[in-house]
């Protein structure tokens, strides 16, 4: 008799998202004259750029004919996509990163849940407290978390290290010792980041302790203030203690397009082994590679003219960003983020829980965000809102909430 996986029993409900997206739907089909607008989910709403569908249209073309045709991708992603990478999102910025150091993915939701599988099932794990829900979820699956506490909301065997008004929602090292530590700056949900001299303190800290920092670094370019680090790699001795994920739905729209990447550098051994080799095993036996039309894409970003007109798309997401902060602050609201990230991150009223002020907005202002709580423990009382949506859509959202 075959037996099933009994780390997916485990998981508390569905994700995050997919519970929205029914409470959201059952609202719909009961209200049907409403017009909701969702600003909950972090995906994009603006086309992809120009120079991105000329690229993509170009390799369309190319397969078309014999002598252009591409079948599988290489392993690791194409040379002129990787090349690309290694100048612009590292060399540029002084770090020494190479072609073969970078993994070219369909995206960093995929490589922050797979990632985990090159370490051993004992080690512990850090993250921040709230957090993305994928890098707790993808270790329970693997059987790396305890037990559930579910009215604390934690795992046992997670070490969590809270994020809340009292500390600015800047982590501290924690009393226990981590093996794998999971950072996201800026900061998905709270829209918070630290400065680089911080992140040298917790690159030193790994480096001291023996752990590795898992870094998302997926909303890099929406960073506004210069003391604040684009990559980990601009600290040094960051290339013996972190992988960093990198991810093209959010500085170019590749939501729906899906392409991203992760670098391990070769530096990063556990003894003699290299992390790079494990990885590339790991890549090239589970993964066929991102479609060429999508790499060629992903080369358009680093155009001249893909990179004008994504700095013109960030800057639309952030004025949206911009509107939603200053909107809700003089509404009252205490409001966090909007800054260097596109998420707004507000305290939810006095005595609502974060999922009371979901179904609030939803009924009497036909809003979606996302609560807090699915985010963590410690994002209880808190509330996420996204500047992804449409400019209109915006203004309509914190006219609604304003008016309540």
């Amino acid at each position: 008799m075959y037996k099933i996986n009994e780390n997916y029993q485990k998981l508390p409900g569905s994700y995050l998202f997919s519970n929205i997206a029914k409470k959201v739907n059952a609202f719909s089909t009961a209200n049907p004259d409403k017009k909701i607008i969702r600003l909950g989910i972090g995906d994009v709403t603006q086309p992809l750029a120009p120079a991105i569908i000329e690229a993509m249209h170009g390799a369309v073309d190319e397969m078309a004919h014999a002598e252009s045709f591409r079948g599988y991708a290489p392993d690791l992603g194409y040379d002129f996509l990787r090349s690309a990478i290694a100048q612009n999102d590292y060399r540029a910025r002084g770090c020494d990163i190479g072609e073969d150091e970078i993994f070219v993915s369909d995206g960093a939701k995929s490589d922050s849940g797979n990632i985990q599988e090159i370490f051993a099932q004992d080690n512990r794990i850090a993250v921040c407290d709230p957090v993305y829900p994928v890098y707790v979820d993808s270790n329970v699956m693997a059987g790396r978390t305890g037990t559930y506490d579910a009215a604390a909301g934690m795992w046992s065997d997670v070490i969590y290290m809270p994020c809340t008004m009292a500390n600015h929602f800047v982590p501290e090292f924690p009393e226990e010792t981590p093996d794998l530590i999971y950072l996201c700056l800026p900061n998905n949900p709270t829209g918070t980041t630290i400065t680089r001299a911080q992140l040298q303190e917790w690159v030193d800290y790994a480096n001291r302790v023996g752990a590795v920092i898992i870094y998302d670094a997926a909303y890099e370019a929406y960073i506004s203030e210069e003391d604040v680090a684009h990559s980990v790699y601009e600290c040094e001795g960051a290339k013996t203690c972190a992988i960093e994920l990198r991810s093209f739905s959010k500085n170019a729209g590749f939501t729906g397009v899906r392409l991203g990447f992760t670098v391990v550098p070769k530096e990063l051994k556990c003894g003699d082994v290299s992390l790079n080799a494990m990885w590339a095993r790991r890549h090239g036996t589970k993964f066929n590679g991102a479609p060429y039309i999508v790499q060629r894409a992903g080369e358009a970003v680093y155009s001249e003219a893909g990179r004008a007109q994504l700095k013109e798309q960030v800057a639309y997401y952030m004025e949206n960003a911009r509107l939603i902060k200053e909107g809700l602050s003089g509404a009252g609201y205490t409001v966090f983020g909007g800054v260097n990230a596109p998420y707004i991150w507000l305290k939810t009223p006095e005595g609502m829980t974060s999922w009371d002020f979901f179904d609030y907005l939803l009924e009497n202002a036909n809003v979606v965000g996302t609560p807090g709580s699915g985010f963590g423990p410690s994002g209880e009382g808190y509330f996420r809102l996204t500047a992804f949506g449409s400019l209109e859509n915006t203004k309509a959202a914190i006219e609604r909430i304003k008016n309540l």
